[in-house]
């Protein structure tokens, strides 16, 4: 131990910086944070350790954490592995019969228990398992209506088995996180036709976060958040002010289904949904215990 004054300066500081953070972690005891894990946070070594102490702390401090991976990459690399072409439409991996099993052993197998690794390294217990288990997550075969630019004339696009929530069950949840542990949960589930369906890991995080009536959903993207026309960041949209930037134009493309999972979740009993820069360390508790998170928060 050392008493240098350098060292009392950084000492100070850190006391500081948890002074500053009491009122946050009043705030969240005891409360559901459901956060969605993917992107480059995930593919970035140094991030993915940082992650898995930060939501280790989430549950020393009394916070419940949930998390739902994606695996988009960890499941092209197998694919191309295998030798089994993909293809995607509006962003949804086409999945057949062969492709199906492939995306399970991936995402329930080698990325949820990566996932899970990184938080039991950092001191905390977590426990994988899909959206097949204990009956999570009920899927229905989702479709694609599409318009043919030349006739004009609606047809309906066969994804295969991809899937979108029906129903969500959050008794083995509820089990885990009352028991100490934290929920990784990948995003497959069950059809009523016994089929298992590849889910859209931000339609099931949401779809969790509604269910467990969340205090928060933090999905971590590849982007700071919700851009203005000027590509500043908006911190703070109701609902209605969303909608009202989808309309203007304002948010476009791959970020519209991210906000309508957000209001998806806001719908269904979820407090607050926040969409954030998953590149930036220490994302998660940046939103949570400081005042000014780096991400958009949308609220009823």
């Amino acid at each position: 131990m050392t008493n240098s004054p350098e060292a009392l300066r950084r000492a100070t500081e850190q006391a500081a910086i948890l002074a500053q953070a009491l009122p946050f972690l009043r705030r969240y005891a005891g409360a559901t944070v459901v956060v969605k894990y993917g992107g480059h946070a995930m593919g970035d070594p140094e991030l993915a350790t940082e992650f898995g102490r930060d939501i280790a702390l989430l549950k020393q401090v009394g916070v419940n954490p949930v998390i739902v991976h994606g695996g988009g990459p960890q499941i092209n690399a197998m694919l191309k592995r295998l030798a089994i072409k993909s293809e995607f439409i509006d962003g949804l991996r086409v999945t057949d019969a062969a492709m199906v099993e492939v995306v399970e052993m991936v995402l329930a197998g080698t990325v949820n228990k990566h996932v899970t690794e990184l938080i039991n390294r950092a001191g905390a217990l977590a426990v994988g398992i899909s959206g097949k288990d204990g009956g999570l997550i009920r899927a229905r075969k989702m479709t694609r209506t599409v318009v043919d630019p030349d006739s004009h004339i609606e047809h309906v696009l066969d994804l295969g088995f991809v899937g979108e929530p029906e129903n969500v069950d959050v008794r083995v949840i509820h089990a885990l996180t009352g028991s100490g542990l934290i929920p990784v949960v990948a995003p497959v589930g069950l059809g009523n036709d016994g089929q298992t369906y590849n889910i859209n890991a931000d339609d099931a995080a949401g779809a969790i976060a509604g269910a467990l009536h969340a205090t928060r959903l933090l999905m971590l993207t590849d982007v700071p958040g919700v851009l203005d026309k000027n590509g500043e960041l908006i911190a703070d949209l109701s609902v209605a002010e969303a909608k009202a930037r989808i309309a203007d134009g304002t948010i476009t493309g791959g970020m519209i289904p991210k906000v309508e999972n957000c209001f998806e979740a806001l719908g269904f009993g979820a407090k607050g949904c926040v969409i954030l820069d998953g590149r930036v360390p220490h994302a998660v508790l940046l939103e949570l215990f400081t005042e000014a998170g780096p991400g958009t928060l949308i609220h009823r």
